[in-house]
Order: structure tokens, then sequence, then C-alpha cells
């Protein structure tokens, strides 16, 4: 079975794995993850939930005012970001003078912008870009934008349709000239597209790709049965020793990273959090618990109960990592990768958890994640907390601790058995 079932994933998995315009997508996000964290913990920091001990409400609102700049100018426009870092990425990927493709995939994105806003109660006004255009909302069409800029950017160039300039022109002016060509083409189309759309159907592009593709992909997304498939093949790539969040994420992540911000904007807005999935969801109830699969239980459960001493020596290695979220001496050294007798637990555990976890936020006994970005290799129960911005989320994570840990419990005492009887065939062999 696990041949057959190798003979299909894995070269499907591999062809995603090397996909130019995935692996240029994963690129583009992380470029903003260390923007994002910097301003989730200032997110954290005015949201805490004894502030209002330690302050009046005016201060409290003053101390919000003074440091909520730190949100709005990173996880605000996270879309600049991964607008930039694909046509940056997918330029390099062709080997074309990669910052003048991110300079204008931004622009192109801008392009199809309404520079107009419009105030409850007030007469619009000009000029400005609304915040939410720039976040979640504007978050699929500055990807589809700066793919096709970029697409049309590099095709321009690898035709040799650019400015040639004297060889004693210095560098950066050379390459500037070079790019003026294909800029100028490549805007002047997205500066079409709008007049199009604004003008023939009086709306913009905007709101045509978040109501046509934006909206549905996400409403699918932060469901709980698309969330349990994605799992189910991030474990089973595992178990093929191919990296199952590498792989699921290039697809899930511009989904799941939506509803984070959604999320995110709703919360620093004193609104009900709207979301269960997010980012912070999968990340933190699922490989914030010691790894993908949750596997810092399985360690715990090695240390305490199993006897054989090729597991004791695994567990051991795998629990300074397993602390912060890092398991692959599990995954490589008990070994979980091709190894039928943990199969089971290693796709059921994660599932129950996550049915428990999404049950949990739903019914409201746990506050669902804020859209504040954890570094992933937070130790779990911290990671909960901050996720959340409530105890409730660290205790949940013990449940699922417990849960994870009865549902390996049994699979571990047969893999423990296997190995003591070899164990001690070995010693006999030695005698």
């Amino acid at each position: 079975m696990f041949e057959k079932l190798s003979k299909y994933l894995v070269p499907i998995a591999g062809k995603l794995n090397n996909n130019r315009f995935l692996s240029v997508l994963r690129d583009a996000f992380m470029l903003a993850f260390p923007l994002t964290i910097f301003g989730s913990i200032f997110v954290v920091l005015t949201n805490l939930p004894f502030l209002d001990k330690l302050m009046n409400e005016g201060a409290i609102a003053n101390f919000r005012d003074m440091f909520g700049i730190a949100s709005s100018a990173t996880m605000g426009i996270m879309s600049v970001f991964v607008v930039f870092g694909i046509g940056y990425y997918l330029s390099r990927s062709y080997n074309v003078e990669a910052i003048f493709g991110g300079a204008i995939a931004l622009v192109s994105f801008f392009m199809l912008t309404p520079f107009v806003v419009q105030p409850e109660n007030g007469e619009l006004v000009t000029g400005v870009i609304p915040l939410d255009r720039l976040g979640a909302k504007g978050m699929f069409l500055g990807m589809i934008t700066a793919f096709l800029a970029t697409e049309i950017y590099r095709r321009i160039v690898q035709k040799n349709i650019t400015i040639k300039m004297p060889p004693g022109v210095p560098p950066a002016v050379a390459k500037s000239f070079a790019a003026l060509i294909p800029a100028f083409i490549t805007l002047t189309v997205f500066l079409g597209i709008n007049i199009f759309v604004t003008q023939l159907f009086n709306t913009n592009m905007h709101d045509v790709i978040y109501k046509a593709i934006q909206a549905p992909l996400v409403g699918l997304g932060s469901g709980i049965i698309p969330t349990l498939i994605a799992i189910f093949f991030i474990q089973i790539l595992w178990f093929f020793g191919l990296h199952g969040q590498v792989i699921i994420n290039s697809v899930m992540d511009p989904i799941w990273n939506t509803l984070m911000i959604e999320n995110l904007e709703a919360y620093t807005a004193g609104n009900p959090v709207p979301n269960i999935i997010s980012k912070p969801f999968i990340e933190i109830y699922t490989v914030g618990m010691g790894g993908t699969g949750m596997t810092l239980a399985v360690v715990l459960a090695i240390l305490l109960f199993m006897k054989s001493k090729q597991m004791k020596q695994v567990g051991k290695l795998g629990l300074g990592p397993g602390l912060f979220n890092v398991n692959e001496p599990i995954i490589f050294g008990l070994p979980i990768v091709m190894n039928p007798i943990v199969i089971v637990p290693w796709i059921l555990a994660p599932i129950v958890v996550t049915l428990v976890s999404y049950f949990a936020m739903a019914s409201g006994l746990v506050p669902p994640p804020t859209g504040v970005a954890v570094p992933w290799t937070v130790p779990f129960f911290i990671n909960g907390i901050m996720a959340t911005n409530s105890l409730a989320g660290g205790l949940l994570q013990l449940v699922n601790i417990v849960i994870v840990f009865v549902i390996w419990f049994p699979f571990l005492k047969s893999l423990d058995r296997v190995n003591i009887q070899k164990e001690k065939e070995e010693e006999n062999k030695a005698a």
C-alpha cells in the first residue's frame, strides 16, 4: 500500500515543491515575516489583559495611540510586502534585474488601487489609499497583479526591448535606462486595465477580485473540512520524508494569512475576531506543540514509559529541540518516516487535536487567535497565550498534549516491544 501511495504522491509533491510560482509565493511571505513579528509584539503589548489594572481609560487610549502605528505600518500593509516580494523573487528566478521587478509589481498594484476614502457619513476624500486595500482585502489582487506584472516585465527584458547605454555609463544609470521601456509598457497595461474597469463598469479591480475570487476562497479555506484535508496531506507527505509544511503551506498560506490579517484588523478595532482558522491557528495548535504532528507528547511518553535503549536515546535527543518546536530528531530518529507502526497516530492525532481546538473556540470556551504572528519557535503554552491573548489558549494546548499522548501511547508501546526484541537479539549475537 505504501509503495503504491508513494508512487503517486511523491511525484506530485515534488512538482509542487519545485514549482517556480509557489516557491516565489513562499519566499514573498517570508519577506514579510520579520516585519509582522515586530507589529505583533506591539499588538500584544497594547492589548495586555491587565492594562486596566495599571492605567485609567485615558492612559490606555493614549498608550495604544502611541504604539498602534507599529501594527498599522507592518501587518496592516502586509500586501505591499508580499507584492514587492513576488516581483523581486520572480524576477530573480528569471535572472533579470530583481529590484526593478519588485518596484514595477508594486506600482502596478497601486495602479489598480482606488485612491479614495469615504468616511462614515462623510464626503469622498480623494488622494488617500484605504488601509484595508493594502492589508487583507487587497491580498489576492496584489498577488495576481505582482505575478502578471513581473511576467510582462521579464519577457520584455529577455527579448532585449531595452535601451542600451554606452560602456562608460555607471551601472546604476545603465540599469535604470534598461528598465525604462519594460516598466513603461508594463505600467501602461495596468493603467489601461484600471481605466477600462473604472470607466466602463464604475468599479475597481480590488472589489472585482475580492468578490469573485478572494471572498469565496477565503470562505472555503476558513472551514474545518478543508483545514483537516490540508493537515492530512501535511502528515502524509512527512510520512514519506517530504516536507509537508513547505508543500501544502505554499498553496494554503495566501488564504490562512488573509484570515490572520482579517482577525488582526477586527481585534485592533475592538471588534469580535471573525475567523477561527487562520495562520496562527494552524501553527500554534499543530506545529507549535513540539513540531509537525505535535510530537512533544511523543517525546514525553518515550522518556517516561518506554524501555528500549534506542527509543530512550531518541527521546533524549528530541526533548531539547522539541521544546522549541523542532522535531526532526523524532521524525527521522524514531523513525516516523516510512514506519507503518506509527502511521495511524501520526495522522490521527493532529486531526483530532484540530477538531478539539476548533470546537473549543467555536463554543466560546477559548478565544480564537487574534491575528498576532507568533514565531514558530516560541515554546508551547506560551505561544498559545500569546496567540489568543488569553490563558485559555495555553490551557487548551495542555489538553491537546494529553490527547496526543493518549492516541500515541499504545503504538509507542508496540514499537517499544519491537525494539526491545531487536536489542535482545543483537545482545545474544554479540555474546
